[in-house]
């Protein structure tokens, strides 16, 4: 089974901001699937297609900051191989238009990884770290992540959930190694045109 775990906040107040990358993206695979999500045994709603190689999709509700507990209880409940449970994860380093998967990784300071790696006692679990990085000030980074785009970056920010799904879609059918040669390279220049 090839798991797809979205980071990001629940509720209105969170929904447009930088932080929740990884819920559009994890919104676009269920939506190019015509998946619906339902709620979890835990603090986690999950959308699952079995028929079409077994892959879930889950989206933490407990907060970013404690996602550790139900990516953990979304593990077990699976019995998912960590080598096919993909972190989809915002990356304030990155700039606005990269993203970068690894095949593992430490937590880069950001708190939703971080939990997890605690909770799941390890860090060889594939992430895909999409760049939300602008030229505005982001430090201190909780408060840039926790504002929306600028009009101006919208387009470009809406183009990254395409290719964010477009990178998981790369994963089921090409694997791991050869996504990562080919998105990893892609840039902001590439993809504003």
């Amino acid at each position: 089974m090839i798991a797809f775990v979205g980071l990001g906040n629940v509720g209105d107040h969170y929904a447009r901001t930088k932080h929740n990358f990884g819920f559009w993206v994890a919104d676009e695979i269920a939506r190019r699937r015509n998946l619906s999500f339902r709620p979890g045994k835990g603090d986690y709603v999950f959308a699952e297609s079995p028929s079409s190689g077994s892959i879930l999709i889950v989206k933490p509700t407990s907060g970013m900051n404690i996602s550790g507990v139900p990516v953990n209880e979304a593990h077990r409940r699976w019995e998912i191989d960590l080598s096919g449970l993909f972190i989809i994860v915002d990356d304030v380093d990155l700039p606005l238009g990269a993203m970068r998967i690894r095949p593992r990784g430490g937590d880069g300071c950001h708190r939703g990884l971080e939990s997890i790696i605690y909770h799941l006692g390890e860090m060889e679990f594939p992430r895909i770290r999409m760049g939300i990085g602008t030229d505005e000030e982001m430090r201190p980074a909780e408060g840039y992540v926790l504002k929306p785009f600028r009009k101006e970056d919208q387009p470009l920010a809406l183009e990254m959930v395409q290719r964010g799904a477009d990178a998981a879609e790369g994963i089921l059918i090409n694997g791991l190694e050869k996504t990562m040669a080919e998105f990893n390279r892609l840039n902001r220049e590439e993809l504003v045109q």
